[in-house]
């Protein structure tokens, strides 16, 4: 995996941001894209830009089928059983919620329980809250650990016979931790309940078998792994999907439409009323071709070491906190954190002027910050493009937000 050649396939990556060379450290929230994304997208529009499904004209048949090939290259990607079984949405948020507006609103009733954890983004906290006031089913958590893990003991314990859902990321947009999905996953359908599993921060770092996961659900999004904006995925096994209702009704999901009543394509189409994300879909097939062709696993090695080295350099600074398991093992390539008593907006601040591109909030993790009793974090993330060099000028800046706010050191 050479590094150079990489970063050249990024051309965002050779500007200068305030004088000084970008270094980006943002790609939890959003990854760039490498020139064959941006030429796939560009000869989309230029060559064959034409709604899919519906005609039999030239144009309209290579979409379909550009479209069609991006579902397939997705299946394989994950390795699922059948295209049915892969839906396209607007991103994890859609997706999950598609979950909760579909499966979960028509299948839980009073007295059940659907467990989370205090590390969820909000797109896989607030769809459950909503289910369980209208439902009446209980919304549970499970402990986390001090370091931000969980122990499978504690998840034996929190899952009844109760429990229908079980939905949990894989990998924390905050913490870096990376859960044990396969076996939370056998737990949760040794008492009869079904995991839907935020993947938006593990699809684009680790390799994803949902056979061997045995999950329900997963979820994820294409920005965040080197795709375009606007698409994601939502994968179910087919069983679940055929018996669950579409919640958007319109045009291409259908088969029939009387005066009275309508029915619906099958799968996967059903579920993805008008017209569908068709440049977004085929910008992602675009987007796992680049990725299949680095190799995720060496994309997984590479982020490994720079999370290491970042935990390292990082935790030589006097003053910060580092949040997460200092493991590296047992994390993604992320490192959030606070310097001092120094707002983390105003270190995202200090660090953009040196060109630093890091994230700075609640990180749509507001009751993880209340749990890690924070208001707010910084939080610096890594993929395939970062170097080492990128977290040395991280801490070099780091450095100088410290001298910049000396009162409070």
């Amino acid at each position: 995996m050479n590094i150079t050649d990489i970063r050249k396939q990024f051309p965002i990556l050779d500007q200068e941001v305030n004088g000084k060379p970008l270094v980006y450290l943002d790609s939890s929230a959003t990854s760039q894209k490498p020139i064959q994304v941006i030429e796939t997208l560009e000869k989309y529009y230029r060559e064959y830009n034409s709604n899919v499904h519906r005609g039999v004209h030239t144009l309209g048949t290579k979409a379909t089928d550009a479209y069609e090939g991006a579902r397939e290259k997705v299946r394989k990607f994950i390795n699922a059983k059948s295209t049915q079984e892969v839906i396209f949405t607007r991103g994890t948020t859609t997706s999950l919620n598609l979950v909760a507006s579909s499966y979960a609103a028509n299948n839980l009733k009073e007295g059940d329980e659907i467990i989370i954890t205090y590390m969820e983004h909000h797109s896989n906290l607030i769809p459950w809250q909503q289910v369980a006031k209208n439902t009446g089913a209980q919304l549970k958590y499970f402990p986390l650990q001090t370091d931000g893990t969980l122990r499978l003991e504690d998840v034996r314990a929190s899952i009844t016979p109760n429990t229908k859902i079980v939905a949990v990321t894989q990998v924390s947009n905050v913490l870096g931790t990376i859960n044990p999905i396969k076996e939370i996953a056998q737990i949760a359908h040794e008492n009869g309940a079904v995991i839907v599993v935020d993947g938006a921060q593990s699809a684009p770092h680790l390799e994803i078998d949902v056979q061997d996961l045995d999950c329900d659900f997963f979820a994820f999004s294409g920005h965040k792994m080197c795709g375009p904006t606007g698409i994601g995925v939502l994968y179910s096994k087919k069983h679940l999907l055929e018996n669950m209702e579409p919640i958007e009704f319109g045009g291409e999901m259908i088969d029939f439409v009387e005066l009275y009543d309508s029915t619906w394509k099958e799968l996967p189409w059903k579920f993805e009323g008008g017209t569908p994300i068709i440049a977004g879909a085929i910008g992602l097939g675009a987007a796992i071709d680049f990725l299949n062709e680095v190799g995720l696993e060496n994309i997984a090695a590479h982020e490994h070491q720079l999370a290491a080295y970042a935990l390292d350099k990082m935790s030589a600074i006097e003053g910060i906190s580092i949040y997460g398991p200092m493991d590296p093992a047992k994390r993604c390539g992320l490192v959030t954190f606070n310097l001092a008593d120094v707002h983390p907006h105003d270190v995202a601040t200090v660090l953009d002027a040196e060109g630093i591109a890091v994230r700075a909030g609640h990180h749509c993790a507001q009751p993880l910050m209340k749990w890690l009793n924070v208001s707010a974090t910084a939080r610096a993330s890594f993929y395939l493009y970062n170097t080492e060099e990128d977290i040395d000028k991280l801490v070099e800046g780091l450095v100088k937000t410290k001298e910049y706010f000396s009162d409070v050191f």
